[in-house]
């Protein structure tokens, strides 16, 4: 029995479309854990589980005076008018952020100049991300900024490419969660430098940090960014100081890249190189402010975006074993299980 060109096309099309349709349903059904996990969460799971659950509580009647960002204020109030729980409340969150963080994996596969499997793309991403700590302290604890981090990638991403709508559409929405974003957002300029440029004040920022420089400099100059940074819960101790250790772990996933770019097809080996600029910018203010109480807040943005460069690393591999689908589907249901133990046992960068 001879088969027509039309009988294999319609053959390929039928099994293209069911492996979306697997896709999707991977997609739905570990986003659709992760959020009942962390909607469900204990009110004394993550540090600032509290004060959030307070200030939805307080909020059923009208607005309160609180430091939130506006955005978010009128986020909480309007969910705590519908008259949900405060479980409920934790799952909505928690699912912006997993739709903040699809829209940025959508704007780096197009960065790169993907134009096809980009399901597979999402599923390596949200693997890396659901094996990533730093994603849990943004996901239970600093929900705030964990949301804004991903709209943060991707204004970044829409100034290198001189998008600026975009940038400042997705800068805002951010700003309007976390204020912390500005920092990332007022050395937006430095990527309108060239590539020498910006390793230069890359290596320049990294040794002030180290040295405790940036400190000095930061509480002789700009008194009130001083302030601002040591007065975050006072009397804190934890990450308090230059941490060495994050900064030399920071800038190793910033040389990964280069490192394994054999092993990355073309063209996707280059532009992920040159992505990593936007990588470096967002490690600048950790390298100015990154000795104040809780410095790994400012490797939050930085760190779930190294998530989708890794991510991308596997996609577009030569090595086809590193990029088969059933390999990353399998991964992110594995991924799953881990992000399940992160948040019930609180394990946090």
């Amino acid at each position: 029995m001879t088969m027509t060109r039309e009988t294999i096309f319609y053959e390929d099309s039928a099994i293209a479309g069911a492996r979306v349709v697997l896709s999707l349903m991977l997609i739905a059904t570990a986003c659709l854990i992760a959020d009942a996990v962390v909607g469900l969460r204990g009110i004394d799971v993550g540090t600032d589980t509290h004060a959030y659950a307070g200030v939805f509580l307080a909020m059923r009647d009208g607005f309160i005076a609180t430091r939130f960002e506006p955005g978010f204020v009128l986020l909480t109030r309007l969910c705590s008018a519908t008259g949900m729980s405060v479980q409920a409340y934790q799952a909505v969150l928690f699912g912006l952020s997993l739709a903040a963080a699809m829209l940025a994996s959508r704007r780096y596969f197009d960065y790169l100049g993907g134009t096809r499997d980009y399901l597979t793309f999402l599923i390596a991403g949200l693997m890396f991300l659901f094996l990533s700590p730093m994603f849990v302290n943004g996901s239970i604890n600093a929900v705030r900024q964990g949301m804004a981090s991903f709209l943060v990638f991707a204004a970044l991403l829409s100034f290198q490419q001189r998008q600026w709508w975009r940038f400042f559409l997705y800068g805002a929405l951010a700003s309007s969660l976390h204020y912390s974003s500005l920092l990332y957002l007022a050395f937006a300029p430095v990527l309108l430098l060239n590539l020498r440029l910006q390793r230069i004040i890359a290596v320049v920022a990294f040794v002030a940090y180290g040295s405790g420089l940036s400190m000095i400099l930061v509480r002789a100059f700009v008194p009130a960014l001083y302030g601002a940074v040591m007065s975050y819960s006072p009397g804190a101790t934890y990450r308090a100081g230059v941490r060495l250790d994050f900064a030399v772990f920071a800038m190793f996933w910033y040389f990964l890249p280069y490192v394994a770019s054999r092993l990355v097809r073309s063209p996707f080996s280059e532009r992920i190189r040159q992505g990593m600029t936007v990588y470096l910018v967002m490690l600048l203010p950790f390298f100015t402010v990154g000795w104040g109480n809780y410095s790994n807040r400012y490797l939050l943005a930085p760190w779930v975006a190294a998530s989708f460069v890794v991510a991308a690393m596997f996609c577009f591999a030569r090595v086809p074993f590193l990029r088969h689908p059933l390999l990353l589907r399998g991964g992110l249901v594995l991924a799953c299980g881990v992000f399940i133990y992160y948040v019930t046992q609180q394990v946090m960068i």
